[in-house]
């Protein structure tokens, strides 16, 4: 295959899937800076990882995978930093299109992520694993955790949501 061939093929994939990096970006960072800066990395560190992407497996799956791991280490501020920046625009990406995101959703959904973005990162990154409908088999690979570690986890990050949206509800 011809590497242009090949570039189309990964930039309709990116295009095709792009709102899991605004997904995960917006849950990791509060700045806008920040989430196109996170947005790059996971762009960065996909582009590199294509050559193994199997195509017998899901993209969607592959990319969530990346862009979590990606997410975790980001965060930790222990990921590497680019050294020559891409601008996302090349890639397809609208850091404003994950702002409008953002400002969409409900006040509901509004106090959901923020009540998520209070959870450590493997945690954060489990549930919104869980609200993308992935099983506790795929979040477990995903994670680097055992399935039942992964349901005990979930169990738990649900009841602790419920338990801190009632808590603000009861707050005025």
């Amino acid at each position: 295959m011809s590497e242009t061939r090949t570039d189309h093929a990964f930039l309709g994939q990116l295009q095709q899937h792009k709102a899991i990096l605004y997904k995960v970006a917006n849950a990791y960072c509060n700045r806008r800076e920040d989430r196109g800066d996170l947005i790059q990395e996971i762009v960065v560190e996909l582009w590199q990882s294509w050559p193994r992407f199997d195509p017998a497996g899901r993209f969607s799956a592959w990319m969530q995978r990346i862009a979590v791991n990606v997410a975790i280490s980001f965060y930790r501020g222990e990921s590497r930093r680019i050294r020559d920046a891409l601008p996302l625009e090349e890639f397809g990406m609208d850091l404003a299109a994950a702002d409008r995101v953002l400002d969409a959703e409900g006040d509901d959904l509004r106090a959901l992520h923020q009540l998520i973005a209070r959870l450590d990162e493997v945690n954060r990154a489990l549930i919104l694993l869980y609200l993308e409908g992935y099983s506790q088999d795929e979040m477990a690979t995903m994670v680097g955790l055992s399935a039942s570690n992964v349901a005990t986890r979930i169990n738990r990050i649900k009841q602790k949501l419920q338990r801190d949206y009632a808590a603000a509800e009861e707050s005025p």
